[in-house]
């Protein structure tokens, strides 16, 4: 599930990116929170891949 979403997360990343659209920060703003989620469970010792 957080693979699925942190592929997501970067493909919207990558066309915020490439069109530049003026929402493109929150894109940015979405993928470094999904960054800090993925190391939250990593430091909570779960498996951040689920």
């Amino acid at each position: 599930m957080l693979v699925t979403i942190a592929v997501v997360l970067l493909v919207l990343w990558v066309l915020g990116l490439v069109t530049g659209y003026t929402l493109g920060w929150f894109i940015h703003l979405l993928l470094v929170a999904a960054i800090i989620m993925f190391l939250i469970r990593i430091i909570q010792g779960r498996n951040p891949i689920s």
